[in-house]
């Protein structure tokens, strides 16, 4: 088949989607079942700006696709949707800290003060004057401010926490308006690892997305094929598989969703009237892949030397921490890193395990107490690429 046969095809009939953006994370539903109490509730604690009240600030726990995101940004726009117009503005800015422009502190401050309409060169200026610059920008009319600083913890992980104190205390030196931070984060611990005086000044409320379970994860795919797919597109048990598989993720909705839009364009792909069952098979084999790779990828260097540190060791069942502490410790030295503490590479272990690409369980030596150890279950084709790509990263 030639690339115009290819490209005829896709531009014929489609017999699968209508619109698959509705499967796609960036996807803002109208519809948000089984959140309404989160959303109630972040509206409620952001609801004083409408009154010109600074609001507390907030931070959104929950595992990968639990809505934290989702509902954050909802509340932002309708927050400032409600206040335009009225006596008391509100500004929202929502940055995710994965994203190149958001992960250091300084790209932070140029980003949060080109939503304000300043440019600021990508490099080259002092921290001070960067931070003076985007008080200006803040303070430049009275309004309430709201920064949605999605993964916050990969920000403080490579930059320290004194960005989260510099941000509470700019309040004291604005004249105009206030700046509220919502931090959203997946590590339920992020708090307790902060400076004492850090965590005074956030004076936060907090909130915790729970999973969701198998069926709630139907009902979020049911009411999103509706507009996704043509009618009859799906094989019958094939949300009922995607949910079942999510559920088994920690009540991932991203996963069920990406499970049911992948499926749905291979059965496309392979010219299928209908989204089977076997192409769920395939859709999960795909998915597998390229997170674990793609969120290993993402991840700070030190994070990674952890990782190529455990791989390095190799395939081996029950790796001890203090193992993988030596090895990390010779990768750092080999590529001119500065080695992180025991206590932070046994973060980072545990970040790591949260996330899915290694396990850990905690065992008993007897007399000698307990500890932790670490294994790599991952399928051949992900560890070999997982491998190759962090060995072109370090030597």
């Amino acid at each position: 088949m030639t690339l115009d046969d290819i490209f005829d095809k896709a531009l014929g009939t489609n017999n699968i989607f209508v619109d698959r953006s509705v499967l796609s994370i960036t996807f803002t539903p109208t519809n948000i079942p089984h959140r309404e109490a989160q959303i109630g509730e972040l509206g409620r604690i952001l609801a004083p700006s409408l009154r010109g009240e600074k609001p507390s600030n907030v931070f959104i726990y929950g595992r990968t696709g639990t809505g934290k995101s989702l509902i954050a940004r909802l509340v932002g726009e309708q927050l400032e949707k409600r206040s335009m117009g009225s006596e008391n503005p509100i500004k929202v800015i929502y940055l995710n800290c994965k994203m190149k422009s958001a992960d250091t502190e300084y790209r932070l401050l140029a980003s949060l003060s080109k939503e304000f309409g300043v440019e600021v060169p990508f490099t080259g200026l002092p921290t001070n004057q960067i931070y003076s610059i985007f008080m200006k920008c803040v303070d430049s009319k009275k309004q309430n401010v709201i920064l949605i600083i999605d993964e916050i913890d990969a920000l403080i992980q490579k930059t320290g926490d004194e960005i989260l104190y510099n941000l509470t205390r700019l309040n004291q030196d604005l004249k105009n308006s206030r700046v509220t931070i919502v931090g959203i984060t997946n590590d339920l611990g992020f708090i307790e690892n902060l400076d004492p005086r850090i965590k005074s000044s956030l004076s936060e409320e907090e909130l915790i997305f729970p999973p969701y379970n198998a069926v709630q994860l139907q009902e979020i795919l049911k009411d999103r094929s509706k507009d996704a797919f043509v009618k009859d597109a799906m094989e019958t048990g094939v949300v009922e598989k995607c949910a079942a598989l999510a559920a088994q993720e920690h009540g991932d909705a991203r996963r069920a969703l990406d499970l049911l839009r992948v499926s749905g364009e291979l059965a496309e792909r392979t010219g299928s009237m209908k989204i089977k069952m076997q192409h769920v098979d395939t859709a999960e084999e795909k998915i597998d892949l390229d997170r674990t790779t793609e969120f290993v990828r993402a991840q700070p260097k030190q994070s990674q030397a952890v990782m190529w540190a455990i791989l390095k060791i190799g395939k081996k069942e029950n790796i001890e921490t203090g193992e993988i502490v030596d090895k990390y410790i010779s990768v750092c030295n080999d590529n001119s890193l500065k080695p992180l503490t025991q206590r932070r590479v046994s973060d980072l272990i545990a970040e790591l395990d949260m996330f899915g690409v290694i396990n850990t369980r905690v065992v008993s030596k007897g007399r000698y107490g307990r500890t932790r150890v670490i294994s790599v279950r991952l399928p051949d084709q992900v560890y070999g690429k997982l491998e190759k790509m962090l060995q072109q990263n370090f030597s």
